[in-house]
């Protein structure tokens, strides 16, 4: 028979055991006892765990707002086929019409046509008109059956397009959501730690002046210094990497995708003697992405518990370089 403390010891690991070995591991939860980490391991921790995260949610923007061009697409796609369908059943009900107003006075009768007594080919005049008119909305119904069925056919693969962007995105939701926990673990740790996040503030330097949209672009992203790193936001209130960069030059009338990755396919590439302010730096094999502002310096917006702040250029070893066309 197993002692009390036995039975007891086993419960706790059946419940500790859904919370994961990351906690278990970092708490010292089923193994040896042994000095808290440092600071500077937990820094290493929370920044590996960090860059995790950044390159799902760098994911999780490209699906976001694939989904919402998708959806616009399919709206789009809806409101083209309404009027389709009331133009086939407008003339469908033309047709009807005419063949009533046929039963109804006999125009249709082959009889009645070559019994015309006046001989003046009036009935054939009208019963050759009104076949003209029928045959004309027949081909009316045609037309429009056959521009509803094509974009039917459209609204179809736009249909197994958005089911297939919608299972994709819930899965890289949910790994979104099991890093974050990690994560808040760590940063819990890091609290005990004495470690604490950054607080957003107002920038109140001075703004270096550039011309043209590089330079609004850099004038709007200083504008953003202190703000929090938020991810999967754009503003105003808060941004993750692509964000930042999108909104900055945004504000200056270009528009740039929501991730880090198709930035780059969207920017003209250039080598590192060629850099601008406004220019574009990437990072992590493309999973993060910088504003270049001159002087060696970039604005970035870095990782969960911190703020938009200037960096060297080099704060990490850059993947390539990429100047927006304007």
């Amino acid at each position: 028979m197993s002692s009390p403390h036995g039975r007891g010891w086993r419960a706790a690991a059946r419940l500790l055991a859904p919370a994961g070995a990351l906690t278990i591991a970092l708490l010292g939860f089923g193994a040896p006892a042994h000095a808290a980490p440092s600071a500077a391991e937990l820094r290493k921790q929370i920044t590996e765990k960090s860059d995790q995260l950044e390159k799902v949610v760098e994911q999780y923007n490209k699906l976001n707002t694939q989904l919402k061009e998708t959806r616009a697409e399919a709206a789009a796609l809806e409101r083209e086929l309404g009027p389709l369908e009331v133009k086939a059943d407008q003339a469908k009900g033309n047709v009807a019409r005419i063949a009533a107003t046929a039963y109804r006075t006999g125009s249709f009768s082959g009889l009645n046509a070559l019994l015309d007594s006046s001989g003046d080919g009036k009935l054939l005049a009208r019963l050759s008109a009104l076949d003209q008119l029928a045959t004309s909305q027949r081909a009316q119904i045609d037309e429009a059956h056959r521009a509803a069925g094509d974009r039917f056919e459209v609204k179809a693969a736009l249909d197994a397009r958005l089911q297939e962007q919608t299972t994709r995105f819930t899965a890289v939701e949910t790994q979104r959501k099991g890093i974050e926990r990690d994560l808040a673990k760590l940063k819990e740790l890091r609290r005990q730690a004495g470690l604490v996040d950054e607080k957003s503030s107002t920038y109140t330097g001075s703004i270096p002046k550039y011309k043209g949209k590089a330079g609004v672009a850099v004038s709007f992203a200083y504008k953003q210094l202190g703000k929090p790193y938020v991810w999967g936001a754009d503003g105003p209130g808060g941004y993750d990497c692509s964000g930042l960069t999108m909104a900055a030059w945004k504000a200056a009338g270009i528009s740039l995708y929501h991730q880090a990755a198709t930035q780059w396919r969207e920017v003209a590439h250039i080598s590192r003697s060629q850099l601008l302010p406004g220019d574009l730096v990437f990072y992590s094999g493309l999973g993060h992405v910088a504003i270049y502002v001159g002087s060696g310096k970039v604005i970035h917006a870095p990782t969960t518990g911190e703020v938009v702040k200037v960096a060297s250029v080099d704060m990490m070893s850059p993947y390539g370089y990429g100047r927006v066309r304007v």
